[in-house]
């Protein structure tokens, strides 16, 4: 254990109930008990994008399905990541937790295509707590159907109980039938790397349509890779569209909560990367079958470490203690609404910075704990945007006002406060204003505790918080192989490993597809079964033959 790092647990490796199972388990215990109304959950969510939809006034390009989803239901107006990039944004939305408490901060882990520039390896999965799980896996144990189509990038290999399917194959449709499914559709078309991928495709709005925030230079190029990106998700749009008919085809669009999310801000400069309200701010969008909330619009913060445990209680089910998010609807979402949304910015790339935020709804504030550093994250990936290249052309030859040119500037303040109602595109720091020194008192007091109370390990080196999860050797720990005990024909499994999620499939199974082992089986006879476990961040298991 990481004296640092881990919190104890004490329990074995659990697994999670499949409903197709060959092998019944002996009974249900506590933690496997089936809620009994299960509805069906579809996410639909996309990448790169700021609420630039029709539902939330902006007009520059029709998002007709998006839009009938909030006339439908829920439209969250305060709905904020908790980074601007995407892997730690996604391993906190798929762990109900901050990044910052997982060891999921850095950008990013499982693929780093700098290993010479930042001395890390080429890949690695992060270790949580033993009591960290992705969420899916509570789902799979009440019986549902988990199906990821198909991006994952949550800075671990998942283990094999948390998805039934993850592939672009994946799909609601090859559950067996009446079962409920948790579909995850993910959309990469507005991804930042589709401004340049997509260039030479036909705009769907007119670049001379576009509203260019001062931060920008007004130029043609700006324009044309704004177009774009604005096209990017008129498309993602149609695609939303597809899907929803799909549901309605299958009978099954009054039987299903949609959800319609973003990872993050904008693909674009001075907006993805950034923990900035633009960088942060998010579309969110809940549709009941019922009509619940249809129409109505939700000002509360909401932060993305919240979906989790929101499924789950629209599921019926309790969330897990360790989880920081707290369930917005069904049957345990909490009364009290969020004060404060909290958001962070580490390693990029082959960058570092440590930036922390928390965000009250109206007032930002920001703490650099690198202040000698530039704002400017040189990043090699997003210098292939054709605009990015142009500003820092114009930038060399000193073509940029004082706005545009501050994002270059070569140091940051220690602290900044902005008022996002008075100034949206936050320009002007107020943290030395004595007019706001009460908000600066009161927000910097709350982000102190944030992150003592969150155990925040951004200020351990990257390469020493490796050391410590593969406690001092060169390759992560390898999960224990599991172990069996056999009473007749009743077969219990355990692993060693804390933490370790249990899998096994039937002699009679073709396939990867491993069922979740959650209590004693019944054998129809020995050599029928098959197991393996994993705990994030560990290497697999051997598999064993019972």
């Amino acid at each position: 254990m990481h004296r640092f790092l881990f919190v104890a647990f004490s329990g074995v490796g659990i697994g999670l109930l499949l409903v197709a199972a060959r092998l019944q388990p002996a009974g249900l215990g506590l933690a496997t008990q089936v809620p009994v109304s299960r509805p069906n959950i579809l996410w639909l969510s996309c990448e790169d994008m700021s609420p630039h939809l029709g539902c939330y006034g902006d007009t520059t390009v029709p998002t007709p399905n998006i839009d009938r989803l909030a006339r439908e239901g829920i439209r969250f107006s305060n709905a904020f990541c908790t980074a601007g990039v995407c892997a730690p944004s996604r391993n906190a939305i798929i762990t109900g937790m901050y990044q910052t408490s997982t060891g999921g901060h850095n950008m990013r882990t499982l693929n780093n295509a700098y290993p010479e520039k930042t001395g890390l390896p080429k890949a690695y999965s992060i270790v949580p707590a033993s009591d960290v799980r992705a969420f899916p896996e509570y789902l799979r144990r009440a019986g549902y159907y988990t199906t990821n189509n198909s991006k994952t990038d949550y800075q671990f290999e998942e283990p094999p109980t948390v998805w039934n399917e993850v592939s672009n194959k994946a799909h609601w449709r090859n559950r067996q039938p009446g079962q409920p499914f948790f579909a995850v559709f993910n959309n990469t078309v507005t991804h930042e790397s589709q401004v340049w991928a997509r260039k030479s495709l036909p705009l769907r709005v007119d670049p001379a349509r576009i509203s260019v925030p001062p931060y920008y230079p007004d130029t043609k190029t700006v324009r044309q890779d704004m177009a774009r990106f604005f096209s990017n998700i008129r498309d993602m749009d149609d695609w939303v569209g597809q899907l929803l008919k799909q549901l309605d085809d299958d009978g099954l669009l009054q039987h299903t909560i949609i959800f319609f999310w973003s990872d993050h801000g904008d693909g674009l400069p001075f907006v993805k990367r950034e923990i900035y309200d633009r960088g942060i701010r998010v579309p969110l969008v809940v549709r009941f079958p019922d009509g619940q909330g249809a129409g109505s619009v939700r000002t509360d913060l909401m932060s993305m470490i919240d979906l989790a445990p929101t499924v789950l209680s629209l599921a019926g089910l309790p969330s897990p203690k360790h989880m920081q998010g707290r369930a917005l609807l069904g049957k345990y979402a909490v009364k009290k609404p969020r004060q404060y949304v909290f958001a962070a910015r580490d390693r990029l790339d082959e960058r570092y910075d440590r930036v922390r935020s928390v965000h009250d709804g109206r007032y930002q504030y920001v703490r650099n704990f690198y202040p000698d550093r530039p704002l400017y994250m040189d990043v090699t990936y997003r210098k292939q945007q054709p605009m990015m290249a142009e500003m820092l052309r114009l930038r060399d030859e000193g073509k940029l006002n004082p706005v545009q040119m501050n994002w270059f500037r070569t140091t940051k303040p220690v602290e900044e406060l902005y008022d996002i109602q008075a100034d949206p595109y936050q320009l002007t720091n107020l943290a030395d204003q004595p007019a706001e020194a009460n908000n600066l008192k009161r927000l910097r007091k709350e982000l102190d505790r944030w992150l003592v109370e969150t155990k925040d390990l951004g200020g351990i080196p990257e390469k020493e918080l490796i050391r410590q999860w593969w406690e001092g050797a060169d390759k992560p720990p390898i999960t224990a192989t599991p172990t069996g005990q056999q009473q007749g024909n009743r077969l219990s499994i355990r692993c060693a490993t804390p933490g370790a999620s249990i899998a096994y499939k039937t002699a009679e199974q073709t396939g990867s597809d491993w069922q979740v082992y959650t209590q004693p089986l019944r054998l129809a006879k020995p050599g029928s079964v098959t197991a393996v476990a994993r705990r994030i961040g560990y290497g697999l298991s051997a598999e064993t033959v019972f």
